[in-house]
């Protein structure tokens, strides 16, 4: 693949900047390249020290495009200090929160496809994000890409292997593997949002956070999307954020955002009156550069950024949610036998079913009892026959709520170890 002439692969050298210096250091594109894959694995992982690790060992799949002189002069005009470009061998690097709370979020930089502002839209993301007790992996994905004809195609590549590296190694990384995210700007916004809508299962992100993105509504007509774009009825929750001076943006935003809405999926989204394109982590005195204040808030709201506090309140909650249907059913002159009635019929009725080896004694009083429960359930019927809800109804509530209050009591469990190991290192 031939190469911008002033700039080497991972940006190790770069042109002057043509826009405001980021005094962040510029660390993760000059790692010793002799890091393997399995080594970094094995090693520990600390706050002080993001790790950097090579997505693709053996070399990426795919082959890119010959660079264009259109995509040249456009770095060449774009670019800046704080950018890199000429990615062939992408990599990860992972930031870890002194108090990891078992969330973990990759960002995506922007760029157009042609580089990769990985300080403002990136780095400094990760630092943000570990003051929330999220860990932050960094997507340094293969760039240029803007020439192919699908541009997203390979970075989307990139962000799933990223996706599976972090939950093979959640336990390690002392993580939940079903709160990974993806946090993506402008082209990274792209990519996270092809990667949520037409990838599947354990391709996709559990949760996304889009800023400025766009670039998926058919250009002769915005109000529609792409051909072989769509939302999938199983999408996952989204986080939008855009500026209504930023072209096509905050219109792209909009269509994804009422597609979900109608297909009755969870999303947020802010619009701002001003604010353009670009801006990150940089706080340019807008309203729109408190956006992540409102991510945070929206990510807390969605239970991704739990606390042992937190964590004991949800149980707490949850346990008189229990009591309260339990003193419902008393009410109704049901006792307490509502919810053992209807589980024992399901014992009973199961054993009933492989009946063979049953004695005949035993199997008559299975029968009779049988009856009986059938008695009790019939008569809470009765009761509850004017009301919206049935005796079945209220016991898979019940079943519901202890399932609940069981994962609860697990992820605390699990937050408080992952605490512990922190304090131990």
């Amino acid at each position: 693949m031939p190469r911008v002439p002033w700039l080497t692969c991972q940006g190790k050298t770069r042109p002057e900047p043509k826009e405001e210096a980021v005094t962040s250091p510029f660390w993760f594109s000059c790692l010793s390249m002799k890091w393997s894959l399995a080594l970094a694995f094995t090693l520990s992982l600390s706050a002080a020290e993001p790790l950097t690790l090579t997505l693709w060992p053996d070399g990426p799949p795919g082959q890119a495009a010959p660079i264009s002189k259109t995509t040249e002069e456009f770095i060449q005009k774009k670019a800046g200090k704080s950018t890199v470009t000429n990615i062939t061998s992408p990599t990860i690097t992972v930031y870890r929160p002194e108090k990891p709370n078992g969330t973990c979020v990759i960002v995506a930089p922007g760029g157009g496809y042609a580089f990769l502002s990985a300080v403002h839209e990136g780095s400094q993301v990760c630092e943000w994000l570990n003051t929330l007790g999220v860990t932050g992996v960094l997507l340094n994905y293969r760039t240029p890409t803007r020439d192919d004809a699908a541009p997203h195609a390979r970075p989307v590549q990139d962000a799933q292997k990223t996706l599976e590296i972090v939950r093979q190694h959640s336990a390690e990384w002392n993580l939940n593997p079903k709160r990974v995210g993806v946090l993506g700007f402008s082209a990274g916004g792209n990519l996270l949002a092809y990667l949520a809508c037409d990838q599947t299962g354990a391709q996709r992100p559990d949760f996304g956070v889009m800023i400025y993105g766009g670039g998926f509504l058919d250009p002769q007509d915005p109000s529609r999307f792409k051909e072989g774009f769509s939302v999938p009825s199983d999408a996952p929750p989204l986080f939008l954020v855009c500026a209504g001076d930023d072209g096509l943006n905050p219109i792209a935003a909009t269509q994804l955002y009422l597609e979900y809405k109608k297909k009755k999926l969870s999303a947020e989204i802010h619009l701002f009156s001003a604010g353009g394109h670009g801006f990150g982590m940089r706080d340019n005195k807008q309203p729109i550069n408190q956006w992540p204040q409102r991510c945070a808030e929206w990510m807390d709201s969605m239970g991704w950024l739990p606390t042992i506090k937190k964590l004991d309140a949800a149980i707490e909650r949850e346990e008189q949610s229990l009591q309260v249907i339990h003193q419902t059913i008393q009410r109704m002159g049901c006792g307490n036998d509502a919810e053992e009635a209807a589980n024992e019929l399901l014992r009973i009725e199961g054993q009933l079913a492989n009946s063979t080896s049953l004695e005949t004694v035993a199997k008559a009083n299975l029968d009779q009892r049988r009856v009986e429960l059938l008695k009790i359930l019939s008569a809470l019927q009765k009761k509850l026959k004017s009301m919206p809800v049935t005796p079945e109804a209220m016991v898979t509530t019940i079943n519901q709520t202890k399932a609940r209050i069981a994962q609860l009591q697990d992820e605390r469990e699990k937050l408080a170890t992952a605490l512990r190991k922190q304090a131990i290192k």
